[in-house]
């Protein structure tokens, strides 16, 4: 600066420049670090934002895809529940009309599952198991059902032993809870390691697990769509 007249030289006009300058430049990259800061702060909200969003997302799906399995799993519960109803009033009618057949065609019966027995089991000593009310009808009928037996087997009849332990008798209304048995024969070979239960019990039980239908795919799906109805 001049004393004499108080301008500015040329000096420190120069000098005021540039520190004008050097402050505009601070103020500029000091603006700009803002601005990236600032984007940075932002970018990184929104993706946690999307991430949360994501998050919430999958969980609504996962609570969904549980519903609907749940729901599926009690749909095709109530389709096996019904079915099994169904197939056991089947059962419990055929048992009781097992118990209606008459002499001549049980007496029949007991022969077919005798030599059927054997030929399961064709062994030359048999042990016979029956209900105590059928041994007169099992010795009316053996010595028959040991003939055939050898004439199909093509083997000497075998020798066969009625068992003094007896098979349940038939259902009662006195016992309805109790050990029964609606007929036929449980023959096994003498060391008993060989075993053939050929009971009329055993051979509807086999009948009705033969014959039980399975739920297919077109029931639990109509089942599913009736959920949503």
């Amino acid at each position: 600066m001049n004393d004499a007249d108080g301008s500015l030289t040329q000096g420190e006009v120069h000098i005021g420049q540039e520190a004008q300058e050097k402050a505009n430049e601070i103020s500029l990259s000091a603006e700009e670090e803002f601005n990236i800061e600032k984007l940075q702060i932002v970018e990184a909200e929104k993706k946690k934002i999307r991430q949360d969003y994501e998050r919430k997302t999958k969980q609504v799906e996962v609570r969904k895809k549980i519903e609907y399995s749940m729901q599926l799993n009690a749909s095709r519960i109530k389709v096996l529940q019904a079915q099994d109803d169904v197939v056991s009033e089947m059962k419990d009618a055929a048992s009781k009309e097992l118990l209606r057949v008459s002499d001549n065609i049980y007496k029949a019966l007991l022969k077919g599952l005798i030599v059927q027995s054997l030929l399961r089991l064709k062994e030359p000593s048999i042990l016979l198991r029956c209900r105590e009310m059928d041994v007169s009808l099992v010795n009316s009928v053996l010595e028959d059902a040991k003939r055939e037996y050898a004439k199909k087997a093509k083997v000497q009849a075998p020798s066969i032993t009625i068992d003094k332990v007896y098979l349940p008798p038939p259902p009662s209304s006195k016992q309805p809870l109790g050990p029964s048995c609606s007929g036929g024969v449980v023959l096994a070979s003498q060391d008993g390691k060989i075993v053939c239960e050929n009971t009329l019990d055993a051979r509807l039980d086999v009948v009705f697990r033969q014959k039980l239908p399975e739920v297919s795919p077109l029931e639990s799906y109509i089942s599913y769509e009736n959920l949503n109805q």
